[in-house]
């Protein structure tokens, strides 16, 4: 494939242009103590919060040699070959200067760029070294100017084997081997990364085989250890009370959600820095859905009981231990004589104090004790009282089907079926199991909702299996044992804030070169399970989104909730889905379509001409198989510019489907881009407007972010204010 130079044409870097500082990145927490500490050499454009993140999260920590020396291979150019430790180099070193970490975020751009371009040439996807230098440049132009970023995973595994000649032992992953036509072992923890940050797998009611119960948190564990998250819908799982083979009753789903939300909790994804990332879901109609829905909000009310009566025992068994030490003699310690006992005693029964712990205190007082250091709770996330409950560690959905939400309509039954043998388990009405999922989610944010008819009604693979959950944040949704790699593009640096426009011609370029990077992704990757490596092989998915919604809409100064800002966001989201399914299509001229797509041929078809069709607003039956009309592109209230290049964009992802195939079953997602978000100095996070201007985010490896939204000022300026106005309300904030 050719490769443009739109960014760098001219330069002799991408780096051209920029100046480099070195700063020291500090992250405490709120009372002042220091929990990270390194320097960094970024770009003097950077926020200290981005120079942060890249620092704590995304620097390689130790085994980075101080000197490398290239490796030869045959077919690759000099420039492009893999590097290794140069022991005769580092044997002049004092030991301890031999190796190290990143400190310069140059390191960072040019192992992951680097990296992409090496595997993309061993795959043939450029024309000439000339387009293999042109991606490489295009890349850490985009990377390091903030404009884009690939998903967490990336950042912890790729290039760590290609840059430094970083390696390990096989962690018992996979890779489909096409020489071969099979899958086949890892035989190195690097060489092949785990960059694909969005697992889907599938669970069998079996407890100790293959793609049982207990072989699902081994695979989970596999994926966080690498920093990926990883999704499942559980409902193949009797629930309690049905029969065993062996003989006995089931004791349930909940029982084994626990185990493996303990795993979870016990493991940091990508070592220290984040948190497992872990998606629960389950049909509506599984015998156990009460149970499931109300899990949280239960453990959520054991917290409360847990900060709450600490508390009160802290507080009750103090003054008990108080009112003995207030006279003397044996009779302190008998209430019939102690009036000061007796009060503090009738005082911590009213509260809810337990005899054995009042009677505990008495007796502690007769030992000479006069206070009693009783461990009190708090309700940070972090507490030592939500490590005691359950269900703190994955995201909880339920699968509503249209049959549902039709009973609900109706106030029709709604029966739970039996795993085992499909009878009903249970008669309810909809309307309360609606009621209860609701209720759920509006004390503790759970269970999220995702629409199982419309999602399979979208589905672009179908005759391989329907769609049973997604990954832990939702943005992708396909089969069971499949992977998604991701990437976003931050819409603010596409805006140019003096001419007020939108760099069309760049965006789509951005998408055709990132959408390369993710198929490269696929191809150089490794997976956790047999299945995984061998559906990911066969469909390819990718996930290619964006970031920065809401601040572009800010200094646009169109407000995020109307009809102005939807119609914006649903032209841009149009252009990156139908820009990348033409860039798979010119990539399957090249190389073919994936693997499945001949048996899927009609159905996604079918699915890009809707998505067509909702460019044009087309009228309500020109859709094919949808029972819920989608919100159609509004051009009325979007830039024309962005309206015609949303319909041409799916006029050529339509023809040039037809003609080669795809390459990939899907190609975007918006993914919340939590973190990459503020290594691209991102105002918000994904498709969301901004919850508040002035924010703090908890880390979970230790410490605070204090995060201020910076285009406040353009936004105020564009909506009429004075220079006077802004700078108090900035000041103010």
């Amino acid at each position: 494939m050719k490769v443009t130079r739109h960014f760098t044409a001219g330069l002799q870097s991408p780096y051209d242009g920029l100046d480099f500082e070195t700063r020291t990145s500090i992250i405490r927490n709120p009372d002042g103590s220091v929990v990270f500490e390194s320097p960094a050499v970024v770009p003097s454009g950077w926020s200290q919060v981005a120079t942060d993140i890249i620092a704590q999260k995304y620097f390689r920590k130790a085994g980075v040699p101080a000197a490398t020396k290239r490796v030869k291979e045959k077919g690759v150019p000099e420039w492009l070959q893999r590097s290794v430790a140069d022991d005769k180099a580092l044997a002049g070193l004092d030991e301890g200067e031999r190796f190290g970490g990143e400190t310069d975020s140059r390191q960072v751009f040019d192992r992951l760029c680097g990296t992409w371009t090496y595997w993309g040439h061993k795959e043939g996807m450029f024309d000439t070294e000339e387009d293999a230098k042109a991606f490489f440049d295009e890349l850490r132009y985009m990377m390091v100017r903030q404009m884009a970023a690939p998903n967490s995973p990336q950042w912890f595994n790729t290039g760590l084997h290609w840059q430094y000649g970083i390696d390990g032992p096989a962690q018992g992953h996979k890779y489909f081997d096409p020489k071969a036509g099979q899958v086949v072992d890892s035989t190195s923890a690097y060489e092949r990364p785990q960059p694909h940050a969005c697992f889907i797998q599938s669970v069998s009611d079996d407890l100790v085989n293959e793609g049982g119960i207990m072989n699902l948190w081994q695979r989970e564990a596999r994926l966080f250890k690498y920093g990926s998250g990883t999704g499942t819908n559980f409902s193949a799982i009797r629930g309690e009370g049905e029969p065993l083979s062996g003989g006995g009753h089931s004791s349930g789903l909940m029982g084994f959600l626990k185990i493996g939300d303990r795993a979870a909790g016990a493991i940091k994804s990508g070592g220290t820095t984040r948190r497992a990332a872990k998606m629960v879901s389950l049909d509506l109609d599984h015998p156990d859905i009460e149970a499931f829905v109300n899990w949280k909000v239960t453990e959520e009310q054991k917290v409360a009981s847990l900060v709450t009566g600490a508390r009160i025992n802290e507080r009750g068994m103090n003054a008990i231990l108080g009112a003995c030490s207030e006279v003397q003699g044996d009779e302190r310690f008998d209430p019939r004589t102690n009036k000061a006992l007796a009060k503090a005693i009738r005082q911590a029964r009213t509260e809810g104090v337990a005899d054995n712990y009042i009677y505990r205190a008495v007796q502690l007082a007769k030992q000479g004790v006069t206070s009693i250091d009783f461990d009190t709770y708090n309700t940070d996330w972090d507490s030592e009282a939500y490590a005691t409950v359950s269900g703190q560690n994955s995201n909880n959905s339920v699968r509503i089907p249209n049959a549902f939400m039709e009973a609900v309509l109706r106030d029709e039954t709604w029966d739970l079926k039996r795993r085992t043998d499909g009878a009903t388990s249970k008669t309810l009405q909809a309307s309360d199991l609606w009621d209860q999922v609701a209720y759920a989610a509006w004390a503790c944010a759970d269970p999220g909702v995702q629409f199982d008819t419309t999602i399979n009604e979208w589905h672009t693979c179908p005759a391989d299996g329907r769609i049973n959950g997604s990954n832990p944040c939702s943005e992708y949704m396909f089969l069971d044992d499949t992977a998604c790699n991701l990437a976003s593009l931050n819409l603010m640096k596409l805006y140019d804030l003096e001419t007020e426009h939108f760099d069309l011609e760049a965006y789509q370029h951005a998408i055709r070169i990132w959408t390369t990077v993710l198929e490269i992704s696929v191809a150089m990757a490794q997976f956790p399970s047999e299945a995984i490596a061998r559906l990911s092989y066969e469909f390819r998915t990718l996930g290619l989104g964006y970031a920065n919604l809401g601040a572009l809409l800010m200094v646009m100064g169109i407000p995020y909730d109307s009809p102005k800002g939807r119609a914006q966001a649903g032209a841009l989201t149009a252009i990156l889905t139908g820009e990348s399914y033409a860039q798979s299509a010119r990539i399957a001229a090249e190389k073919g379509p994936f693997v499945k797509f001949a048996k899927n041929r009609e159905h996604m078809l079918r699915v890009i001409r809707n998505h067509r069709r909702a460019a044009y607003a087309a009228a309500t039956e020109q859709y094919e198989g949808l029972s819920v009309r989608p919100v159609a592109l509004d051009a009325a209230n979007a830039p024309d510019e962005l309206v015609t290049a949303a319909r041409a964009v799916w006029d050529e992802a339509l023809a040039l489907g037809e003609k080669h195939g795809y390459r990939n079953a899907q190609v975007s997602v918006i993914a919340p881009t939590g973190t990459i978000g503020l290594v691209m100095d991102c105002d918000t996070t994904g498709v969301e407007p901004d919850f508040a201007l002035v924010k703090f985010k908890k880390l979970a490896g230790g410490g605070y972010f204090k995060i201020i939204n910076r285009v406040v000022p353009e936004a105020l300026a564009n909506l009429g204010y004075s220079d006077a106005q802004i700078s108090d309300i900035v000041n103010y904030a």
